[in-house]
């Protein structure tokens, strides 16, 4: 039972730890740094968020019709004008 209790106090993060640690990463890597830091994170869980939310939407049914309607189509044949003389229109 002595082990538990140890453990829950352990665990317990307040206010002042955290701000604490606040102060030792604007410390360590100081406040530009830290504010890069930040917005790159952010970049980050915006992208992985996009992509999973995009990954739910993608049918089967819907890529293949996607690729349907972008096939190349294909190209008129070319005459040729080797002669130097333009074609008839």
């Amino acid at each position: 039972m002595g082990f538990e209790y140890a453990e829950l106090i352990l665990m317990r993060i307040g206010a002042m730890e955290i701000t604490l640690l606040l102060i030792l990463a604007l410390l360590i890597f100081g406040g530009s740094r830290l504010a890069g830091l930040g917005k790159a994170l952010g970049t980050s869980i915006r992208d992985f968020k996009k992509e999973t939310s995009g990954a739910n939407d993608n049918k089967p049914e819907d890529a293949a019709a996607k690729a349907e309607t972008t096939a190349p189509q294909a190209a008129a044949p070319v005459e040729n004008t080797s002669s130097g003389e333009a074609p008839d229109a």
